[in-house]
């Protein structure tokens, strides 16, 4: 399912195709569509369309260019409106300096009426900077509370106004005009987006893809949208609609998060295995602080799952490029069972990667290098620091000051036997990524550099 997190289905631009441009996109997979109110009379004409359409949300704002508009009386009736539940946020607000069609201090203000508005109504913000990007940041910040939530629009600025978008917490939307021939320094920035932080919109009916320029837009060509944020970020594209939907869902509560915990989980062309959420390190970068997501995959189990259940989740492993022990634990606690496993998965000539934290040693209390011996592929181990210090620092191991050194001692060992062994480490602050890769090296290990941030 996609979802269209920012259309104008109100604009006359729909009055003649309203129903078949809603039907168009029914059958191009959009499930859910958000009309966002950019005028006081855009945003009754939203939330009438919301409030008679299965599929149709509504937002209320009103555009930098009617700044001047709003008064306290229209506050008020947002208020009231908002009481429905096809309400989801306060947008689209925020500032244009690129067109000026009101007083700077008056987008300014208002700008700032609309997110005390959020914050008192708990919703997220549909935020317009164009031309604006430090004025638009300035702002956020001073008006910053714990609960500020909401998505930058058709986002067009360069790598530092997302840097400070996204140290905010909101998320990024891009629209069809990354599709566009000359958009190249766009797509670039899009490449940047921690794929949690991602979500699609039309801004129909402006900006249609590249190959219908100069048509009306409409909600069912996301589909060009996702194609393009396929290429860029290297997924695919049931990934970037999964992924998405699910960034949709949690940022406007458009429908409850029903989807059941993950066992086996596909990513681009590889299979991932959760077998356990039990870990050996309480890393304080871990993803599992934040959320129970990854990729758009409910990761949380409320028990370990049995073999048999494993062995059905994966059906066939020759469909996969490899299938993958990484989970929300670590697999090297379920020793007996990830062994079985891979040799089943060897058996139907798949192959098979263990992402660790290298700690199977100290959790098995004896070396087990050799038992991986012909049934593992290829050992990823997360080490993400240089030195002892850092490593009990930043990871919190269980097992106490002598788990580096254990870890060390396992890649080696892994190594020694021939089997396909990387180190892989984050680009955390303080950490010495040369120094990682020189430990890698002497190990005769690969090296790898993960981003902060960036899961699966």
């Amino acid at each position: 399912m996609l979802i269209d997190t920012h259309c104008h289905l109100d604009f006359n631009d729909f009055d003649k195709d309203r129903d078949e441009v809603i039907d168009r996109a029914k059958k191009a997979g959009v499930g859910a569509i958000i009309d966002v109110g950019s005028s006081i009379e855009g945003s009754r004409r939203a939330f009438d369309l919301a409030v008679s359409s299965d599929i149709i949300y509504a937002t209320l704002g009103v555009h930098p260019h009617e700044a001047s508009s709003l008064t306290d009386k229209v506050i008020a009736e947002f208020k009231e409106m908002a009481k429905d539940k096809k309400v989801v946020a306060i947008g689209e607000v925020g500032l244009d300096f690129f067109r000026n069609l009101s007083p700077k201090d008056e987008q300014e203000a208002a700008f700032r009426k609309f997110i005390r508005l959020a914050r008192e109504l708990d919703l997220p913000l549909v935020i317009h900077a164009r031309d604006a990007a430090s004025d638009a940041i300035r702002i956020l910040k001073e008006e910053k509370w714990p609960g500020l939530r909401g998505v930058m629009h058709c986002f067009s600025g360069d790598k530092d106004f997302l840097k400070q978008s996204l140290d905010l917490g909101l998320h990024i939307s891009f629209t069809c005009n990354i599709t566009f021939k000359n958009a190249g320094n766009l797509r670039d920035v899009a490449g940047e987006v921690p794929t949690d932080r991602l979500m699609l919109e039309t801004d129909a009916p402006y900006l249609a893809p590249q190959k219908l320029r100069g048509k009306r837009n409409e909600p069912a060509y996301l589909t060009y949208l996702v194609s393009q944020l396929a290429d860029i970020t290297k997924l695919t594209e049931s990934d970037i609609a999964r992924i998405t939907t699910h960034n949709a869902n949690a940022l406007f509560k458009l429908m409850p998060q029903a989807e059941g915990s993950k066992i086996a989980y596909e990513i681009r062309d590889s299979l991932y295995l959760n077998i356990t959420n039990m870990c050996t390190n309480s890393c304080s970068f871990c993803v599992r602080n934040d959320t129970n997501f990854v990729k758009g995959h409910n990761l949380k189990l409320d028990r370990d799952p049995e073999l048999e259940e494993i062995l059905r989740s994966i059906g066939d492993p020759a469909k996969y490029k490899e299938i993958v022990f990484c989970g929300y634990g670590e697999p090297t606690m379920r020793l007996d069972i990830l062994k079985e496993i891979a040799r089943w998965v060897k058996s139907k000539r798949g192959r098979v990667r263990l992402v660790t934290n290298g700690h199977g040693d100290l959790i098995n209390s004896r070396p087990i290098a050799g038992e991986l011996t012909g049934l593992v592929d290829k050992i990823s181990v997360s080490l993400n620091a240089d030195t002892q210090e850092k490593y009990d620092e930043v990871c919190l191991p269980k097992f106490g000051p002598e788990t580096f050194k254990h870890v060390l001692s396992f890649i080696k060992d892994c190594t020694s036997r021939n089997i396909e062994t990387e180190v892989t480490c984050l680009d955390l602050p303080g950490i010495d990524i040369d120094k990682c890769e020189e430990i890698a090296r002497n190990a005769g290990a690969a090296f790898r550099l993960r981003r902060y941030g960036v899961t699966g």
